[in-house]
């Protein structure tokens, strides 16, 4: 007999440096959290150093630094990394954070196969919603199904992919477009797979996705009713995968914080508890809460422990967790749901028309139908027609959204960072490390997996940066498609 469900709750530690993050780990364990996920800063996500001219002034501004192995390790000191389900945020780079924090997981004593957790790793829609991309996307696909084959033979339990809609979504694509997109990046990852000579029942059962909870309530249960029933459909019928669980569409779920305000910061709270109800009501395994104050700052610890709590009262209060599907058969939801799945499926078509989802980004197909959706629903809010409470209706004067709680990040932490790396660079063995990324650039150029040589170059004490420049010689780097 059924007994109901609960979801892995999920708050992020990405706070400037590892030190802090590492601080803010074990409080949100001690709060009941029971997955951790990690949001880096941008120099990291694209492959610079903190040391790099190019990051400058960017070093913890929106997640923490990693630089290096030391800087892993500090992020999980004693944290036991085998008794934890880690989510990391990260997607160019995605293959070096996997070898640091397999690297300290080693120093921990943790056996590969015993760690459990997500890397995003979807490099798709970072040219198609985020830009941070480092090299063209062939060869970035390359990277993608090499730390498929890795984890599937070294670390099981861990999901290689957690294919991502919450960014295409906070780009300004509609729930339809995010449903296509999404899945049409999911069918380039699994065919590319199997290209790999990967099996598709295997790799399908560690495939995860992440989707956005948007504020259309219904329509966003309804949306994730349609995702699964459509992934199910295709991983049968377009790949023949026979494991029920490889065609289950198993997704993580954020609040969405392109619905965050600035003004009337508070009111935010009432947001993302109905986005995070939504995602609940839609059948969400993981779900992660957004802070009240995120479209001012990184989140304050009291308005984590809002966001949490927020989830706690979800799980514990209402009772919506006791049923697998509560709104099933609700005539509004079910006819939503097959609204959404015809049109997504229609928009899948246009895709498969165009030579497939690495086609349709290399002309700039799906970049133009975001950008085209994102300047109509601006459009709309410009004239009122969509109503933002706080901003386009029910304003306050003088209401500048903040009364100067939010999170500031300490000036000095840049600098410090920077003589971390610099003090991993001076204290290494200059021959290993020398070695170690000629070993990482063959694997490059002859088409061996790549995991096991970053591994050994970070174990090394190679940085981030100077792995993904190793790449960079090898593959390139890609100048972007222009979308009009």
């Amino acid at each position: 007999m059924y007994r109901g469900r609960a979801w892995t709750m999920r708050q992020y530690s990405g706070f400037a440096t590892a030190a802090e993050s590492n601080h803010r780990f074990r409080y949100l364990l001690a709060q009941g959290v029971t997955g951790l996920s990690v949001a880096f800063d941008l120099p990291t996500q694209i492959g610079y150093d903190s040391d790099h001219a190019l990051a400058e002034g960017e070093v913890g501004r929106v997640g923490v630094a990693i630089d290096s192995i030391e800087d892993m390790a500090v992020l999980f000191d004693e944290i036991p990394m085998e008794r934890v389900s880690t989510s990391m945020t990260i997607n160019a780079t995605a293959i070096i954070l996997l070898a640091f924090y397999a690297a300290v997981a080693k120093r921990q004593g943790a056996p590969p196969a015993k760690l459990s957790g997500t890397l995003q790793n979807d490099i798709l829609k970072e040219y198609v919603a985020r830009g941070t991309y480092i090299y063209p996307p062939r060869p970035s696909m390359r990277i993608v199904t090499d730390v498929m084959a890795y984890c599937a033979a070294e670390m099981p339990q861990w999901n290689s992919i957690s294919i991502s809609g919450y960014h295409i979504r906070e780009a300004g694509a509609t729930a339809v477009q995010e449903i296509a997109f999404t899945l049409a990046h999911a069918c380039a990852y699994v065919q590319a797979a199997i290209d790999a000579g990967l099996d598709v029942n295997t790799v399908g059962q560690r495939i995860s996705f992440f989707f956005n909870a948007h504020n259309k309530f219904l329509e966003e249960i309804a949306k994730f009713r349609a995702a699964r029933r459509m992934w199910a459909r295709i991983m049968r019928d377009t790949f023949g995968a026979t494991h029920p669980r490889a065609q289950q569409l198993r997704f993580h779920t954020q609040t969405a914080g392109s619905t965050l305000t600035a003004q009337q910061p508070n009111n935010n709270i009432v947001r993302v508890g109905l986005q995070a109800l939504a995602a609940v009501l839609g059948g969400t395994q993981s779900l992660h809460c957004n802070g009240r104050d995120e479209a001012l700052a990184l989140p304050t610890e009291e308005s984590a422990m809002i966001a949490l709590r927020t989830q706690h009262i979800l799980l514990h209060e209402t009772g919506v967790a006791h049923t697998a599907d509560p709104l099933a058969g609700a005539y509004a939801i079910e006819s939503l749901t097959t609204r959404l799945e015809r049109e997504a499926t229609e928009m899948l078509a246009r895709i498969d028309a165009a030579g497939g989802a690495l086609a349709a980004i290399e002309t700039g197909y799906i970049q133009r139908e975001i950008q085209d959706a994102a300047y109509r629903a601006q459009q709309s809010i410009d004239a009122g027609e969509t109503v933002v409470v706080g901003v386009n209706r029910f304003t306050q004067k003088d209401d500048n959204g903040t009364d100067g709680s939010a999170f500031r990040l300490d000036p000095e932490l840049e600098s410090q960072q920077i003589e971390r790396v610099r003090a991993v660079r001076a204290g290494r063995s200059q021959h290993e490390w020398r070695q170690a990324l000629e070993r990482v650039d063959q694997a490059a150029r002859d088409g061996s997996n790549l995991v096991a040589p970053i591994i050994a170059a970070v174990e090394a004490h190679a940085t981030l940066g100077e792995v993904a420049d190793q790449l960079r010689l090898v593959f390139g780097e890609f100048e972007g498609v222009t979308a009009s």
